[in-house]
Formats: structure tokens, sequence, C-alpha cells
């Protein structure tokens, strides 16, 4: 399990480095910058799944929920929150059971 969360973890860290290259690439094409937002990288890998975890939560959990959690978080920028979450899982899958 602890190998498994630590992959998990590495892969994330490594996947954060595609929004990262996309933001240096448009940082180079003109002086104002813009974050990419998790949500819009989600979408475009595939937003089937982000309509249905949408549905999902309003549907069987709460609509407040989505909108003012999950949502604000897909709002942030995807390379900081991918590495934030995968360097957690490292952690996670590294720290020894009682």
């Amino acid at each position: 399990m602890r190998l498994i969360l630590r992959l998990i973890g590495g892969m994330l860290v490594l996947a954060a480095l595609w929004p990262l290259g996309r933001e240096a690439l448009m940082l180079l094409q003109g002086p104002t910058h813009r974050f990419i937002p998790l949500g819009q990288i989600w979408y475009e890998i595939d937003p089937a799944s982000l309509n249905m975890l949408q549905a999902g939560v309003q549907r069987r959990l709460s609509p407040g929920l989505w909108e003012h959690g999950i949502q604000v978080v897909l709002t942030w920028p995807a390379w900081p929150v991918l590495v934030v979450l995968g360097l957690m899982l490292i952690i996670l899958g590294r720290a020894r059971g009682a």
C-alpha cells in the first residue's frame, strides 16, 4: 500500500511538469502570464469524467460541496496543486504505521 501511494505521488509530481511547461511557453511568447487552472487541464484530458464527478457530488453528496469546495480547487493553478498532492502522497507512503 505504501508503495502504491509513493508511485501515485511520484506520477502526480511528474504530471505537474506538463502544465508548468505550458505556462513557461506562454510566458516566453508574451509578457502576460496566466496560470492554467486544474479544471481546464482535467477538462482537456477527460471532460466526461469531470462532468460525471460534478453530477455525482451534487446529487449524492451536496451541491454546496461542489460549488464551495471542489469547484474552488478546480480554479487553482494546476501544477502547484499536483505537486502538493503528490508530495503529500509520497510522505504518507513513507510514514510507518504503529
